[in-house]
């Protein structure tokens, strides 16, 4: 899923360097689009998220404040049927965002940003593989500076600069007891954009993210006992545990009538880049049972302006899977490919300030994961969440 970006993943598989989960959702009215336009609708200063050279077509001074649930059903049944299934691993997952944007004059515009779309809790309670993960969460923040320059009527370039803190905490229940190990990191990743305006109600944005990469300093080294049988020797690649890919986001917005608008997105995501480093886990070679591929992503939404103080959003998308073979996926990484519902409505108070909610649904591929004794199935898995934002200009 786009951006299932594998984060806690990698605890049991592939390589050295892995993923977090990265979302688009920050609790904005991109929600209820599905992402659609994301880097080229600059209606508010959200859209220095994807697309920093965004900020010049906002006039003024604006500032949105966001906040966002997300609730994660991912059921695991264990292929073994002595062993109890798990109803979910990921449950409920808070998140909020903030972001300002400045006019300084007829060319430059500034703004700041502060969100965490990065990371996800894991909580597979006390089961079959404790002694390998129990909970293990994610957590990662970022602060991004941006500032965009409008080079004439049409184009306008610019740059942000993500400076982002890493939480991540791990529990494990071996023999000896229960053991909890964290650590935290920053990490630094450059964004750029290209806005184009046509006229007053067409515009095309492109944004570009660089990798991003934390490395958390985790006990690799796990030994998992097994009733009657010999223990298995384990290297958990947590060392480089997160990294999240070079991507490329090209979006449209065209008003087609007064009180209507279209929009939508092309997207790449850079994930073959993780297949050059390999690791031992279970007496295999990673690199040979679970491989990544470049994602592509697909959206498209509609606005509509049902009154003067209305407006309705509406949105699908599509983001192919990160992973070569859904039936060889990683045991902490319930991912696949994944279709987004989303849907919200925004309602003015005065000509400055509005009120935004919204609700989006992500259906995720079923994935089969085969690790000896926890192999097992994540069938269909399901993101959920639930939004509302305050926007204000002045």
């Amino acid at each position: 899923m786009s951006l299932w970006l594998l984060p806690l993943g990698m605890l049991l598989t592939s390589q050295g360097q892995t993923a977090g989960l990265y979302l688009y959702e920050t609790g904005t009215n991109d929600l209820g689009l599905a992402t659609a336009g994301m880097a080229a609708r600059a209606q508010d200063a959200t859209v220095q998220f994807m697309n920093p050279a965004g900020l010049s077509h906002l006039e003024g001074s604006n500032l949105t404040v966001a906040g966002q649930m997300l609730y994660g059903d991912a059921p695991y049944d264990l292929t073994d049927p002595a062993q109890e299934d798990i109803d979910t691993v990921i449950g409920w997952f808070p998140a909020a965002s903030l972001y300002y944007s400045q006019q300084i004059d007829e060319h430059w515009s500034a703004g700041i940003a502060s969100y965490g779309n990065f990371g996800l809790g894991l909580d597979y309670g006390d089961w079959a593989g404790k002694q390998l993960v129990k909970e293990a969460t994610l957590i990662g923040l970022t602060l991004q500076p941006s500032l965009a320059y409008r080079i004439d009527k049409h184009w306008s370039l610019g740059a942000g600069l993500g400076i982002n803190y890493g939480l991540f905490s791990l529990t494990r229940e071996p023999d000896q007891g229960v053991q909890k190990q964290d650590d935290t990191d920053w990490a630094f990743n450059a964004k750029l954009g290209i806005l184009y305006e046509l006229n007053a109600g067409t515009r095309f944005g492109l944004g570009y993210s660089s990798e991003m990469q934390y490395h958390f300093d985790i006990d690799r080294e796990v030994s998992f006992q097994r009733p009657n049988m010999p223990a298995i020797k384990a290297t958990i690649p947590v060392a480089t545990l997160v990294n999240s890919p070079q991507q490329l986001m090209l979006s449209g917005y065209h008003e087609f009538a007064t009180d209507w608008a279209v929009m939508g997105n092309l997207g790449w995501q850079d994930w073959s880049h993780y297949n050059d480093n390999q690791v031992t886990v279970f007496e295999r070679s990673l690199a040979e049972t679970i491989l990544y591929q470049d994602t592509y992503h697909l959206a498209a939404g509609l606005q509509h302006k049902l009154t003067p103080r209305w407006t309705l959003n509406g949105g699908l998308a599509y983001d192919s899977s990160a992973y070569r073979d859904q039936n060889n996926t990683a045991l902490t990484v319930p991912s696949g490919a994944a279709l987004r519902l989303g849907t919200g409505a925004t309602y003015a108070f005065t000509a400055q300030d509005t009120l935004g909610a919204g609700f989006e649904y992500v259906h995720v591929e079923s994935a089969s994961v085969n690790e000896g004794a926890l192999s097992g199935h994540y069938p269909t898995p399901a993101l959920y969440f639930f939004a509302v934002n305050y926007n204000t200009r002045f």
